[in-house]
């Protein structure tokens, strides 16, 4: 499946700019410092991988980012655009779209029709084009439905189309939810712990197909505990701990960081 975007990997020398900006990020919860003046940044065509212990203030920072709740100081841009605060439908039109840690599948609709809900601006929708524009709706219901089976069968999951939903397995929904958000075409793909109580073998099959992803030119920040996981999948890696950007670098770095030893792996 080709997102339609050009790779930006294999640039020997450069570094891509960034497409995502987060800068001195805030959060405070009456007394409680959330997030502490954290920033990264999110290359064009990677995988930006995001860790930390439980309570680093990981999911804040990406409920945040994705317009679900207002920073308290700090600035996002996307691109050229500055986001902050704005609200997340807003933002998945400008290119950049979340999927979230438990999967929020419509249990008794099919595997497709799961799919056929996500893209904005439907014609059907409107009530002049579903009675006087039927020829309109058809040709655009008919060319989400083929994107939502390339979809499918991409992710592996064809042979569930007419399945209900809520049939799926956890691992299922994963890739269910993963789906749902390709079908908004992002520039910029949010993902929200994707293998979590995911089985080993569909794991390999999650990571091949964020990989694939992001070599047809998708860029993706991912949060993930299983540390095995996210080093061999992360371009880049940030990690947190107590609301702070502890530390950034690449993978193998990350690994040998003392702090990082001391702060992280050393509890999991």
């Amino acid at each position: 499946m080709n997102t339609g975007t050009v790779s930006t990997r294999g640039l020997e020398g450069r570094r891509p700019a960034p497409l995502l900006t987060v800068d001195k990020i805030g959060k405070h919860y009456g007394g409680l410092t959330v997030l502490d003046r954290c920033s990264l940044r999110v290359e064009q065509g990677s995988i930006t991988g995001l860790i930390g212990p439980n309570g680093a203030g990981k999911t804040t920072l990406f409920e945040i980012i994705s317009g679900f709740v207002p920073p308290d100081a700090g600035h996002i841009t996307l691109g050229n655009l500055d986001i902050t605060g704005l609200p997340p439908h807003r933002i998945a039109r400008l290119g950049m779209v979340r999927t979230f840690q438990i999967p929020h599948e419509f249990a008794g609709m099919t595997v497709l029709d799961n799919l056929l809900v996500a893209p904005k601006d439907q014609c059907g929708e409107r009530l002049w084009h579903a009675w006087f524009n039927r020829g309109a709706v058809k040709k655009q219901d008919a060319g989400l439905r083929r994107r939502g089976e390339e979809i499918l069968d991409f992710l592996g999951l064809h042979r569930l189309v007419a399945e209900p939903a809520g049939n799926l397995s956890g691992g299922q929904k994963k890739l269910l939810e993963l789906g749902r958000a390709l079908m908004l075409k992002p520039q910029l793909l949010l993902l929200d712990e994707p293998v979590a109580g995911v089985n080993p073998t569909l794991m390999k099959e999650i990571a091949g197909r964020i990989r694939e992803l992001r070599d047809q030119g998708m860029t993706l920040l991912v949060i993930e505990h299983k540390m095995e996981f996210i080093m061999e999948l992360s371009d880049w890696m940030y990690v947190m701990a107590e609301g702070k950007v502890l530390t950034e670098g690449t993978p193998t770095e990350v690994g040998r960081n003392e702090k990082v030893l001391d702060a992280y792996l050393g509890v999991v």
